[in-house]
């Protein structure tokens, strides 16, 4: 999808068995701040359409903090099962570029707009994309969020 849209990007392979994105970017021996990991997130009860939520690595996601921003009473992070039966993808390799068109709302941390490029999930067990912050936001139509408190996440710029 990138290079038929001509988007600027670099892949970046590791090794497969790596499910965590701050071991991915230990592996690649970059910043894990601009490591995204897309977590699958319900709304509870359940009914709307999952979320696709991309947060820096090292980042814990609030979820109390992340309902309120998004005006909704309650989320939950999907198990694994459930997150790989709602996207028809592998933990590891859920990516909201490859769910990109298939109505998965998608939601990025803020955070991640300090830094020009980001790494995201390719799609694939064992592979990331490098892209810019805002052509990851074009293409995925996600919605910018702050949601760290002011000063608990440094920022920096690559």
């Amino acid at each position: 999808m990138l290079e038929s849209r001509g988007v600027p990007h670099q892949v970046v392979a590791f090794d497969p068995a790596i499910r965590s994105a701050v071991d991915v970017a230990l592996a690649a021996g970059e910043d894990p701040r601009r490591v995204l990991k897309t977590l699958v997130v319900e709304q509870d009860p359940p009914g709307a359409r999952p979320l696709l939520v991309m947060v820096p690595a090292p980042m814990e996601l609030d979820l109390r903090h992340l309902a309120a921003r998004l005006g909704v009473k309650r989320l939950r992070v999907a198990t694994h099962t459930r997150a790989e039966q709602l996207t028809g993808l592998k933990v590891g390799g859920i990516s909201a570029l490859a769910l990109a068109g298939r109505r998965f709302p998608a939601v990025i941390a803020a955070e991640a707009a300090a830094f020009e490029s980001v790494l995201v999930s390719a799609g694939e067990r064992g592979f990331d994309v490098e892209l810019s912050f805002a052509d990851l936001v074009r293409l995925t139509g996600a919605r910018v969020v702050p949601l760290a408190d002011a000063g608990d996440y440094p920022s920096s710029s690559r």
